[in-house]
């Protein structure tokens, strides 16, 4: 069963070799989570970017005492080493779904980071890619392996509110303008059409490169697919939804900023299901809180859920959830989380490490079924924005009803040869 699971060929009890992919800001943090786990070992390390490549094989000797066995500029080369067990994805958003689907036909098990997917059509395929091929693949939202959420959820189905009504999902984020830059050469060492990858080519401009590169509906989703994706996932997990919505409506706009940011900075979306709506904010200028969602104090901004049933209400964040009941809103069960620096990274690839050896997808505590659900709704918020109104949808089909501008962002136009087949 292991040698048949394209996993264990080298043994039970031999540690687990990673490749990660994608070496900047979470990529690092994949890099030290990895070095935390005994089971593991980062075997390899792949970026378009050389300089990162060289960053991240210091960075890895540093912190676990040996360099990865090989590196990468092209994620097709590192896919046809046999030795890489799996890998974990921490590109921008237009990679993820190519990136695992992949990973998957080549016989690797993937941790992807969120949002799972770019497009709805994409995410689907995951899942589809997923199940052919017997892989393991969790997505990034470590709130689903971060124990005081946990068990908030819990409290939620056990009716500790009440039956809920209302899930609001908070993502008071700041964000300062991005300024205006003219195109310009690519920087040395850089594969600029590999980071393409599906995306269209456009000349590069660096204001569309690194990390701004969220804002721009070519690579990015906004921060509504940004930090925006773990709250929306909250929000679905706290309604116990495991469908997409039939209704959606989205609007707001980019203010006060005259810069190149292509995505708002201010939106509203709205969710009907059958019996409760899940109501979702971003606010990416100077704002006050909401609730009891804890501002942080490093002008981060307030990231958060509010919970709203027939007997009282939740709020929960990173630190922590409060529980008040009856008409007198008073407090009635409380739960710390100690160590909120760590915002469950660890504990989350440690999970995905867990199914890798047991070879059950139901172990994952985030599998792709539940990233693709959750980012599919950040997609029919932007799809609402963009079109500019209300949207019916058919969860079934996955698609919007009588609607072909809306169903056009479904699914992108793949640039060749960076293409997911329809069979996966």
């Amino acid at each position: 069963m292991a040698l048949a699971s394209g996993m264990t060929a080298r043994g039970a009890n031999e540690r687990i070799n990673v490749a990660v992919i994608g070496l900047r800001g979470r990529g690092r943090d994949h890099i030290t989570s990895y070095s935390k786990l005994p089971q593991a070992r980062i075997a390899a390390v792949c970026d378009i970017d050389q300089a990162q490549i060289e960053r991240a094989v210091a960075f890895t000797e540093k912190t676990t005492g040996y360099k990865p066995q090989n590196t990468y500029q092209d994620i097709r080369k590192l896919l046809e080493n046999k030795d890489i067990d799996a890998v974990s994805i921490a590109t921008c958003n237009h990679w993820h779904a190519l990136a695992t689907v992949w990973a998957c036909q080549a016989g690797k098990d993937v941790y992807v980071e969120k949002p799972a997917s770019h497009e709805i059509w994409e995410g689907r395929k995951m899942v589809e890619a997923a199940r052919k091929h017997n892989r393991m693949v969790q997505v990034g939202m470590q709130s689903r392996t971060t124990q005081h959420k946990i068990e908030a959820m819990r409290l939620l189905r056990e009716g500790a509110i009440g039956k809920v009504y209302l899930a609001k999902g908070l993502c008071y984020k700041r964000r300062k303008s991005i300024g205006h830059q003219p195109d310009g050469p690519v920087p040395a060492g850089v594969d600029y059409d590999t980071w393409l990858g599906p995306a269209p080519m456009r000349p590069f401009n660096p204001n569309r490169f690194h990390y701004n590169w969220h804002w721009f509906w070519d690579t990015g989703n906004g921060d509504i697919g940004n930090q925006g994706v773990h709250e929306m996932d909250i929000c679905r997990w706290g309604l116990n939804k495991n469908a997409l919505p039939e209704v959606v409506v989205s609007d707001g706009g980019k203010y006060a900023y005259n810069d190149d940011q292509e995505t708002p900075n201010t939106q509203l979306a709205t969710f009907k299901y059958d019996d409760c709506e899940l109501v979702f904010e971003v606010r990416g200028l100077l704002t006050g809180g909401e609730g009891n969602v804890s501002y942080a104090a490093d002008n981060n901004g307030c990231v958060g859920n509010l919970f709203y049933g027939s007997d009282g209400w939740m709020s929960v964040d990173l630190h922590g959830f409060q529980i008040y009941r009856g008409e007198e809103r008073k407090l009635a069960q409380e739960m710390k989380h100690v160590e909120p620096e760590e915002w469950a990274t660890t504990p989350h690839i440690e999970n995905f490490l867990k199914a890798v050896r047991s070879r059950n997808h139901k172990d994952l505590t985030c599998d792709i079924e539940d990233g693709h659900l959750s980012a599919a709704l950040v997609h029919m918020a932007n799809i609402s924005y963009r079109t500019g109104r209300k949207l019916h949808f058919d969860p079934k089909a996955e698609r919007f009803v009588n609607d072909d501008e809306a169903n056009s962002y479904l699914k992108r136009k793949y640039r060749e040869p960076f293409v997911i087949p329809e069979n996966v």
